[in-house]
């Protein structure tokens, strides 16, 4: 599923004792976001009620993403057909397709005089065409309105249907991207509708035909470190290029709860193996999201 960020609460419920609450680690402080660039597309955002997932989701890594001039955007609506245990994003029957989202997405990017965008999406399979054509013309929106913009698009697995995926193989962003987000063992608790197999196949499918691919994995559900270097490995042999780790943070309650804090160590370690395994690209550390640097992933 695509990429959805929800600030943590100052406390998280272990899953053994439900009663003791943890104090968040002070790896995971947050500083608010400053500078010139985030206070004039803050003002942007605001003055033309423009849509970003970087605001609405309360990203932690707003300020610095904004001040390069990178920012991302949601389309298709934002209620889900699925209902992952990670994720804030409201599950239910989603509202009928805008049309002239394209359209509306390109001008914001305009408008925000974007260098890098990265475009994602709740799923939507509750269409036949799982919102590929939707996908496909705001690519095309996006390219014509700013033609020096690069882009990612960080797509859903479309049920793994290759005809739907060569929609966006044809619009040609520089950088497509699907998240695994856990290892395999936790994928049917954590991404309920999804599958561990599937999703690799997507990123093999994608790459075969000439796709740069990225992948976003999230930590503290209660994986093992064998079971991330499997996962970063099973990535690596479909010819993954950028793979992103980041913590977990449980959005409310109701969401699956945070079993373990990794360390900035740890997370330096997982760094290290990808990019010995060959990675392009390997963004690790405790508050890194699907478009964390994402601008520099294009070239």
């Amino acid at each position: 599923m695509s990429e959805k960020i929800l600030m943590p609460t100052d406390t998280q419920v272990t899953p053994k004792v439900a009663q003791e609450r943890v104090k968040k680690p002070k790896w995971l402080r947050v500083k608010l976001p400053v500078g010139k660039k985030y206070t004039e597309l803050r003002g942007l955002v605001d003055k033309y009620k423009l849509n970003t997932i970087c605001t609405s989701g309360s990203c932690p890594n707003m300020g610095e993403c904004w001040g390069e001039g990178t920012a991302t955007f949601m389309i298709l609506g934002n209620v889900c057909t699925r209902s992952c245990g990670f994720c804030g994003v409201k599950t239910g029957r989603p509202d009928t397709v805008e049309w002239d989202e394209p359209e509306k997405v390109a001008r914001s990017i305009k408008i925000m005089k974007i260098k890098h965008a990265v475009i994602t999406s709740v799923d939507r399979d509750d269409l036949k065409d799982g919102g590929s054509i939707i996908w496909a013309e705001t690519v095309d929106a996006i390219r014509r309105a700013n033609p020096t913009t690069t882009l990612e698009t960080l797509i859903p697995d479309f049920q793994g249907n290759t005809k739907l995926i060569d929609r966006i193989i044809e619009v040609h962003p520089e950088v497509v991207s699907h998240n695994m987000e856990t290892v395999k063992r936790l994928t049917r608790e954590v991404r309920i509708q999804a599958k561990y197999d599937r999703s690799l196949g997507v990123l093999k499918y994608l790459k075969e035909n000439g796709m740069r691919t990225k992948s976003g994995i999230m930590l503290g559900l209660g994986e093992t470190e064998d079971e991330v270097i499997e996962t970063m490995t099973d990535l690596r042999n479909v010819g993954l290029d950028v793979i992103t780790i980041g913590q977990y943070l449980q959005p409310t309650k109701k969401h699956l709860p945070v079993k373990q804090f990794i360390t900035p160590d740890q997370f330096k370690k997982y760094e290290e193996i990808g990019k010995e395994m060959g990675f392009m690209y390997v963004e690790s550390g405790a508050l890194v999201r699907s478009s964390y640097k994402a601008h520099k992933h294009a070239s």
